[in-house]
């Protein structure tokens, strides 16, 4: 009895070692990536520190590492509430819990198709955008805090997220995600991210792709008609707003194919501007 609880008591972690985990991910979720399992190979690097201190011989710590470099791929902000279970289960593994390989495995594997699809509404489509259209009028003033200020929030956001979710995750355990998954008010906080995170890039596409037409017709009687000004009286920013409908158009239909619609942009303003359509 006496052994089971200092065995218990020598694998117990804390909290450094849970945001340790964390840092690691973070650094190198979107950076570390294996084209054969992707983020595996970062996320069995941020679970090392945990696993040296769960496991004491060779033969555990072995096992556990080849676990958790099997395929994992998530979004990288919010993937730390995967981490956290996982150390929560590693830990009750150690300590003599019935908890088997296949069902860490599981959990990382059920998780990270749902958390990816929660990350990418929420950090990139909401968060980011939010940032950058906040301080993209600094940068076209030209004030330095534009290009400064979203590398310093950025980060600064990110990283409160990760630690709360990982020690979330880790005291909670799987039922946190659960909850999480099946609870409306999850569903409800993706359609407002997506809701604002589009509504910021419309502002986005309105206020920084310019594009006009100088074209006018002058009658006889000196009447002349500016076509830009007719094309306002419609619909303000028209033309700006026709451009970037075209080019999702061509997304949706060929893919993103980002170097062709570049060049394909490049040329076609270059053209315009000479013949003084554009």
């Amino acid at each position: 009895m006496s052994e089971t609880t200092t065995n218990q008591e020598m694998t117990k972690l804390d909290k450094k070692d849970i945001t340790k985990s964390m840092w690691i991910y973070y650094a190198g979720a979107e950076l570390s990536n294996s084209y054969e399992r992707l983020q595996s190979l970062v996320f069995c690097a941020s679970m090392t520190p945990i696993l040296k201190k769960l496991y004491t011989t060779d033969e555990e710590l072995s096992a556990a590492l080849k676990r958790h470099l099997v395929f994992f791929n998530t979004e990288g902000i919010l993937g730390a509430i995967i981490q956290g279970i996982v150390i929560s289960m590693e830990e009750q593994k150690a300590n003599g819990e019935s908890i088997t390989d296949d069902a860490i495995t599981g959990i990382k594997t059920g998780l990270m198709g749902p958390v990816a699809g929660m990350g990418d509404a929420i950090i990139w489509a909401a968060v980011m955008p939010i940032i950058f259209s906040i301080f993209l009028p600094f940068a076209s003033n030209g004030s330095a805090l534009g290009g400064i200020m979203p590398l310093i929030l950025y980060p600064l956001i990110t990283i409160v997220i990760s630690y709360y979710l990982i020690h979330n995750g880790y005291t909670l355990g799987k039922k946190s995600i659960v909850s999480l998954l099946h609870g409306g008010r999850m569903k409800n906080i993706i359609f407002t991210a997506n809701v604002i995170g589009l509504t910021m890039m419309g502002a986005l596409s309105a206020s920084y792709i310019t594009l006009s037409t100088p074209l006018q017709f002058s009658f006889s009687g000196g009447s002349t008609i500016v076509i830009q000004e007719v094309l306002d009286l419609i619909v303000p920013g028209l033309l700006p707003l026709s451009a970037v409908f075209i080019i999702y158009a061509y997304l949706k239909k060929k893919g993103p194919h980002y170097t062709k619609i570049l060049l394909t942009v490049v040329i076609v303003s270059i053209i315009t501007s000479l013949l003084g359509i554009f």
